[in-house]
């Protein structure tokens, strides 16, 4: 069968989703990545406006090549690389069929990033990408990035598999998209400064079943070590959702919550801290989406709403805490425009409609919203 993506043709023996249908043992494509594999491109567009001299491109994980013919498209210098034959084999009549250039190997992807050098990596496994981190940020020039599809042990659904693969304790809270992220930037920072790297984040975001996020690369040590201040932990309050975060490599949890005194506090960390995009390179990336992208619409709404987006380390649910409250729940809208008329910033999150940034405290939300409750 043949699929048409963002412009370009390729031809595919099967399309389904990976993360409700199955991988199976054959090659497919999976039409749901397509919001992602959109982004991807307007982020490779805006990054050669910013980073010239990256051109070479590594599809780590090709399977039907659809992520390389597209940075072909762009003008990338593109390999594609898999250990199954027949995705090595189909992803080449694909590269060839599009005219753009490009190989496709059968090789080891760390192998292979161990032995070449790449200007952008882009590492798409099914599950988790740590496995492919190492050679990753070892051989990488410019750009490295991440897509991690398994989110039960990024929030902490599966801790101990969490624990396992990326090196902190994540914990499964309301924000768990929140966690999710800032787990794996976590992870990829302190596995980039082991190569005295810097991984800053410019763009990141949590989807549906998956976590994105990319990652600029610095090659000065100090710039690395300035990264690893923005780890540390949060702390959460079970009863009443307050929360804390502190800037440490080391964990000094509160023996009670400062909210309303309760000793069941969670203690997440380390994870990622500091910003997790770059307001104005998510612009210059919005402004890239082009109408022949299929997600054009989604993609945009996506882009605006992260370039504005408050950069703390958690997010609220209105309804998660007009429940605890014993309150009706109001027009986000209103409520947002509540916080800031009371003098906080406040900004929707980007994962679904009744989730918000702010600086408040739960004590400050209760009390600057109270009068938005019909029955107060």
């Amino acid at each position: 069968m043949h699929v048409s993506e963002g412009g370009v043709e390729i031809e595919v023996p099967d399309a389904r989703d990976g993360a409700s249908e199955g991988t199976g043992d054959d090659v497919f494509y999976n039409p749901t990545q397509e919001l992602n594999r959109d982004v991807t491109v307007a982020v490779l567009r805006a990054f050669s406006e910013r980073e010239p001299r990256a051109e070479s491109y590594l599809d780590a994980m090709a399977a039907s090549g659809i992520r390389g013919v597209r940075a072909a498209a762009e003008g990338y210098d593109v390999t594609c690389a898999d250990l199954d034959a027949d995705a090595v084999e189909l992803a080449q009549h694909n590269l060839d069929r599009a005219g753009n250039g490009g190989e496709a190997v059968l090789r080891n992807a760390n192998a292979l990033m161990y032995d070449s050098v790449f200007d952008v990596v882009d590492l798409d496994p099914f599950g988790t990408p740590i496995p492919f981190a190492d050679p990753a940020f070892a051989n990488t020039r410019d750009l490295v990035c991440v897509t991690a599809t398994d989110t039960a042990p990024l929030c902490g659904a599966h801790q101990k598999s969490g624990i396992r693969k990326y090196g902190c304790l994540p914990q499964n809270t309301d924000y768990h998209p929140e966690m999710g992220l800032r787990v794996l930037l976590g992870a990829m920072v302190r596995t980039a400064a082991r190569y005295d790297k810097a991984a800053v984040p410019i763009l990141s975001h949590a989807t549906r079943h998956y976590a994105r996020a990319y990652l600029e690369l610095d090659e000065r040590a100090t710039k690395a070590d300035e990264l690893l201040e923005s780890t540390g932990f949060v702390y959460h309050c079970e009863d009443c959702l307050h929360r804390e975060a502190e800037y440490s490599l080391v964990a000094h949890p509160p023996e009670e919550c400062a909210n309303c005194g309760s000793t069941r506090i969670l203690e997440a960390g380390p994870i990622w801290l500091g910003p997790v995009s770059e307001p104005e390179f998510v612009d210059s990336v919005r402004d890239e989406v082009t109408d022949d992208f299929g997600t054009a619409k989604r993609a945009r709404k996506l882009l605006d709403t992260l370039a504005v987006e408050l950069d703390t380390p958690t997010h609220f649910d209105q309804h998660r805490l007009c429940k605890l409250w014993g309150r009706s729940a109001s027009k986000m809208d209103e409520f947002i425009d509540t916080l800031r008329d009371a003098g906080f910033d406040a900004t929707p999150a980007h994962y679904h409609g009744t989730a918000f940034k702010t600086d408040a405290t739960v004590a400050e939300i209760r009390e600057a919203t109270a009068a938005l409750d019909p029955e107060a």
